[in-house]
């Protein structure tokens, strides 16, 4: 399936079954190629010295300019299992912001022939323009490519770090305030309704059913915040559901569940509504396990609030340090009030940045409103709130530069 590419500085990815597509890979198991690629020797065009890249190649075309514009993989399986000898095609265009780029041509190489390349003997080939070559005999090739150095890279996928080891570690925070509303009251956010569900609750059983299945011990901790807590009755921004602090660890959804049901007449909701704690919290944890230089351990804190946040400021700088941490945060918010500091800190239009001007090295945060899945199915909140978590994991360890535990073992045909 050809990919035309789109503008001199476009990565163009060979994505598992064979496909060559722009842009984001749709089977994360993909496997990267890069290769620096020279053209040289045409008067087809009169532009030089334009980058191009394609089928993950960084491609540097000289002398005839123009862009490498789409490829080819007749590869029917995932490159983890192709054979080196399998063909592909590159094609080289004339780009033109319009779109519409001219072929300068093209050639079939694979990747066998591709690794001859390098220590200073580039591999060559003729950039062959089919129709060129059928209407006029002497003419021979539209230029030259010269294959300076080909490099194999591996680019590992979310379940190749999941069937590597590494283990998802949730942890839950509550949303305590007292703009919650009484949960005695049938109008407030924490009541729990005759069939024994709430937002809060259905948040919970959504999002800890699917992340539960990649955590072997099910033990989560769970934590509120925002209440005044007894015996004390100061108000507390972590304290454990089990009212356990040394052992906050539920066993599996169903005793977060339990523990909730059961601190919730326990407790006054008060306030304020301070996010940065808790998060803090996990980023501590997250903290020591990135010191161990492997990916063992990565973090996962969802969120549950009515969104009135009081520490903006704050969370802000805590959400840029966890950025650079093995930690992704999720925020479900309930009720019907206005979310817009939610959505800022998700980052989705923009970079986010601590109140020092500090960004964020990664998107780690995904907010969700919980009212746009009132009536949809479960499995549509789930769907949804954790879509960019395989993403966030992956995009981590490929900036830290660290494989799988166990790497999966490359098969070669």
């Amino acid at each position: 399936m050809p990919c035309l590419l789109m503008g001199p500085a476009t990565f163009l990815e060979n994505i598992g079954g064979g496909r060559l597509l722009c842009g984001v890979p749709q089977d994360e198991s993909l496997k990267l190629l890069k290769e620096k690629v020279s053209v040289s020797g045409t008067g087809d065009t009169s532009r030089s010295g334009v980058t191009g890249q394609f089928a993950g190649a960084a491609a540097e075309l000289w002398g005839a300019g123009g862009t490498v514009s789409s490829c080819r993989s007749p590869c029917s399986s995932t490159p983890a299992h192709c054979s080196l000898s399998l063909p592909f095609q590159v094609q080289c265009a004339d780009h033109d912001s319009d779109g519409s780029h001219d072929l300068i041509g093209a050639f079939e190489t694979n990747l066998t022939q591709l690794q001859k390349a390098g220590d200073g003997s580039p591999v060559e080939f003729e950039c062959i323009h089919p129709e060129k070559k059928q209407k006029k005999k002497s003419y021979k090739n539209s230029g030259i490519i010269r294959i300076k150095s080909c490099k194999i890279e591996t680019e590992y996928s979310f379940l190749d770090y999941i069937m590597g080891g590494c283990q998802i570690n949730f942890t839950v925070g509550v949303d305590f305030t007292g703009s919650n509303g009484d949960p005695r009251s049938p109008d407030s956010l924490h009541y729990i309704s005759p069939d024994g569900i709430n937002e809060y609750l259905i948040a919970i059983w959504s999002v800890g059913s699917v992340v539960q299945d990649y955590d072997t011990d099910k033990l989560f901790p769970a934590f509120g915040f925002g209440a005044q807590v007894p015996p004390s009755w100061q108000v507390s921004h972590e304290f454990a559901l089990n009212f356990n602090p040394s052992n906050p660890y539920c066993q599996g959804i169903q005793g977060i569940v339990d523990a909730y049901r059961q601190i919730l007449p326990q407790i006054r909701l008060y306030g304020p509504t301070n996010f940065s704690p808790i998060i803090n919290h996990v980023a501590r944890f997250a903290a020591h396990s990135a010191q161990q230089g492997t990916a063992s351990q990565y973090f996962i804190l969802l969120i549950i609030t009515d969104g009135e946040i009081t520490d903006l400021d704050q969370t802000r700088q805590a959400i840029v340090n966890a950025s650079k941490l093995p930690m992704s945060i999720i925020i479900v918010g309930v009720g019907e009030a206005d979310f817009k500091a939610m959505e800022f800190l998700d980052g989705d239009n923009g970079v986010l940045k601590s109140l020092t001007g500090e960004p964020a090295a990664r998107d780690i945060v995904q907010f969700v409103p919980f009212r746009q899945f009132k009536n949809a199915p479960r499995e549509a909140l789930s769907h949804v709130v954790l879509a960019e978590v395989p993403k966030q994991l992956v995009s981590y360890y490929k900036w830290q530069g660290w494989p799988p535990v166990k790497p999966p073992e490359i098969q070669k045909m």
